[in-house]
């Protein structure tokens, strides 16, 4: 299965535009797919023909309407349009040149993370109150705006907060530091206030529309902090396996969007002390929540913790491609930025 989600769109490989990066799931119909079927998968979330691949035949025979005949149909409709075999990586290296890097607003910092947070992937950002990392989430709703380096364009941000700790004043702070329009910079970010952890992931049915519907004019999905409701709503050990299924769930929804769109998914996470560790002689006992699910679909995270005054340092913490190394930044009325010796 997960071979079949690498897939590049081969009829597609001519162009290099957003538009074509994906194939929308109404061009169903050439192969005898009928409109109120396609309207019934694009209900919940599923917009283009690779979003069908990335769906299970059980997900889809659970769609009010969709016989499991039906499903089949769909299934081999979108099997002929997408090639499922593989591909050379010299092919898949063409494909990951459309990746690109939204800006942290700091040297140091992009030079941490190779050059940005990336698309199609998810990147976390986890550490203890006040280590910054609703200040990096809101600096890059600005930054992702702004046109950067190998002809990044800028895009809209979508959003999602569980916390109440989204503040659009400190955008405007942000946009003057960059010298763009406050008025612009508000319009261009979708906000969404997620108060369970049901909702949160209701809410990636509307992301995925919306970047269906304005494709590629969106460049980033934010959500601060992907934990804390799931923390609320399951309880104790008796919920502990309910609520990771439920969140592995929402991180695979999550890096289905964001390699299906070409999206950059940047989330934050809270942490744990751990009891138990005071026995064992480790230097930090405190731990990102979410365990080894959410360790395992984030593709890079980054450790963020407090340095003098206003100074804070990142630590790649996991990540496929960068080396294991810490950088300084700071925290100003702008948002993230070099820190000043």
């Amino acid at each position: 299965m997960k071979a079949a989600e690498d897939q590049v769109v081969e009829d597609n490989t001519g162009f290099q535009d957003d538009e074509s990066f994906f194939q929308d799931i109404d061009l169903l119909q050439k192969h005898g797919i009928n409109m109120a079927d396609i309207k019934k998968m694009k209900s919940v979330g599923i917009c283009t023909v690779k979003g069908i691949q990335m769906t299970t035949r059980k997900a889809l025979c659970n769609i009010k309407g969709l016989s499991e005949a039906k499903v089949e149909k769909i299934k081999e409709a979108a099997g002929k349009m997408l090639s499922v075999g593989f591909q050379t990586a010299f092919e898949y290296s063409a494909k990951r040149k459309q990746v690109f890097h939204i800006t942290t607003g700091s040297q140091e910092f992009d030079k941490l993370l190779g050059g940005g947070i990336e698309s199609m992937a998810i990147t976390e950002a986890f550490g203890e109150f006040r280590t910054g990392k609703t200040q990096l989430s809101h600096t890059l709703c600005v930054t992702a705006q702004l046109p950067g380096e190998d002809s990044y364009s800028g895009g809209k941000v979508i959003f999602i907060d569980t916390e109440n700790t989204f503040r659009p004043d400190r955008l405007r702070d942000m946009a003057d530091r960059f010298n763009v329009d406050h008025d612009a910079v508000l319009d261009n970010v979708l906000y969404a206030r997620a108060y369970t952890s049901e909702h949160q992931m209701e809410l990636l049915d509307f992301v995925a529309a919306k970047f269906h519907e304005e494709g590629g004019v969106f460049k980033l999905l934010i959500i601060d902090s992907i934990m804390a409701l799931f923390r609320v709503d399951f309880s104790g050990r008796g919920e502990l396996a309910e609520r990771q299924q439920k969140l592995a769930q929402m991180l695979s929804r999550l890096q289905k969007i964001s390699e299906e769109y070409n999206v950059a998914v940047f989330i934050t996470n809270q942490m744990t002390a751990d009891p138990g560790a005071g026995m064992t002689f480790q230097a930090d006992p405190k731990k990102p929540i979410g365990g080894h699910i959410l360790a395992h679909a984030s593709t890079t995270r980054i450790s963020l913790r407090k340095g003098r005054g206003e100074m804070r340092i990142a630590k790649i913490f996991d990540s496929p491609d960068m080396p294991e190394n810490e950088a300084t930044f700071a925290i100003s009325a702008g948002g993230v930025t070099d820190a000043k010796e």
